[in-house]
């Protein structure tokens, strides 16, 4: 049975590759690049950064992801 957990994808608009959380226990969040090293969280720890780095420039989304086997 396979769960749904989420990353959170940051696109800044314009011509930028999209960055992911990478870790949340520090302030300001950190981000990266590579879509490997995102931090996969339940919905409301996603939720909760997501609205956190929500600002005009910057636009998140969640994205699911399945784990488990």
């Amino acid at each position: 049975m396979a769960n749904t957990r989420f990353v959170v994808k940051v696109d800044r608009g314009g011509t930028r590759a999209p960055e992911f959380v990478e870790r949340i226990d520090r302030t300001p969040i950190r981000m990266t690049l590579n879509r490997k090293l995102a931090l996969v969280m339940g919905k409301f720890t996603a939720e909760d950064a997501a609205k956190s780095i929500q600002n005009s420039r910057r636009i998140p989304e969640l994205v699911p992801v399945q784990v488990g086997a």
